[in-house]
């Protein structure tokens, strides 16, 4: 077998993340970034309905010189264009939780709290995969994937020396530093990044205001979030890692100025002490890896929607 370093290379660089590792099956920040949606949009789907009825579906909620647009066409749109995948992310999460109950499968909270600290640990810069969703939502994905990935390998045998050697050989990923989770305006001149603080001080949002004037299209459509940064993370500018270490949660700082020349504020919104995991503490993790690289083709919770009689909405069945 190949060395497990070229597949999980450490998080602070701009190398493949730890969590692409599951080749064999959908990637789990993949999963979570596709069903971000589907909360967010399970609530608006049956929330405004509910409300049409009790004002009409012919309110209007946009109007464009003259021309409106009713809450039954907003409505109708959206089930067009989210509806579809929304259903699928909660039909997936039921069978996945059927899954569970009919092969004995448990998901503890220790094994949830290992697989965040190592999506954090392995996070790229813009990963949007954790951002918006509420610890217990995350954490709620985080469970269907691990039952999902139990239910694969359940019947496969892993040596203990191959797990042994995997865990030597990567050591290092199961020493995760202490990370900082970040929000970050760029702007182009000092006076400017006086002004934004002088906003925030009065009052402003910082995500509001990453949205209307920081330069960094990439984090200013994220409301400035790039995610959980650690010291010594090397894709990113240093000035960004020492401002933020030296804040306590929801602290903001001082202007201070970029390698490119342009200034920026930080913001730190949550500070995860490092941790340590021993062989005992992640065994069960890499054999369930190393396990799901040995299957034959991709699999995903759609594969079980015929053993639990999962219908839906659209019609077809799924494979």
């Amino acid at each position: 077998m190949s060395s497990t370093r070229n597949r999980r290379p450490l998080a602070s660089t701009n190398q493949t993340p730890l969590s692409q590792r599951r080749l064999k099956t959908k990637p789990v920040l993949i999963v979570l970034a596709i069903l971000l949606l589907g909360n967010l949009l399970w609530f608006i789907a049956w929330l405004i309905p509910n409300k049409a009825q009790e004002i009409g579906s012919d309110e209007q909620v946009a109007a464009i010189d003259g021309d409106h647009i009713t809450r039954q066409e907003w409505m109708i749109a959206m089930e067009e264009r989210y509806g579809k995948e929304t259903l699928q992310n909660l039909v997936n999460e039921s069978v996945m939780e059927k899954a569970a109950k009919k092969y004995k499968i448990k998901v503890s909270d220790k094994e949830i709290d290992l697989e965040l600290a190592l999506m954090r640990s392995a996070q790229d810069k813009f990963d949007t995969a954790m951002q918006n969703l509420s610890a217990d939502q995350l954490r709620q994905k985080i469970r269907s994937q691990l039952i999902l990935d139990k239910v694969l390998t359940k019947d496969m045998d892993i040596k203990e020396n191959s797990i042994e050697k995997d865990y030597e050989e990567n050591k290092a990923l199961y020493n995760i530093e202490t990370s900082y989770r970040t929000k970050f305006i760029e702007v182009a001149s000092k006076k400017a990044a006086e002004e934004a603080l002088s906003e925030l001080k009065n009052g402003s949002d910082f995500s509001v205001l990453a949205r209307e004037i920081s330069v960094d299209s990439a984090s200013a459509s994220l409301g400035g979030d790039i995610g959980f940064l650690t010291e010594k993370q090397e894709n990113i500018d240093p000035s960004i890692r020492k401002a933020a270490k030296a804040l306590s949660a929801k602290e903001i700082s001082k202007a201070f100025k970029l390698d490119n020349g342009h200034y920026a504020i930080v913001q730190v919104q949550e500070v995860i002490e490092g941790q340590s995991f021993t062989y005992d503490d992640v065994k069960e993790h890499i054999e369930r890896e190393l396990a799901l690289e040995q299957l034959p083709q991709s699999v995903t919770p759609e594969a079980f929607w015929s053993e639990f009689k999962a219908t839906w909405y659209y019609g077809e069945e799924k494979k």
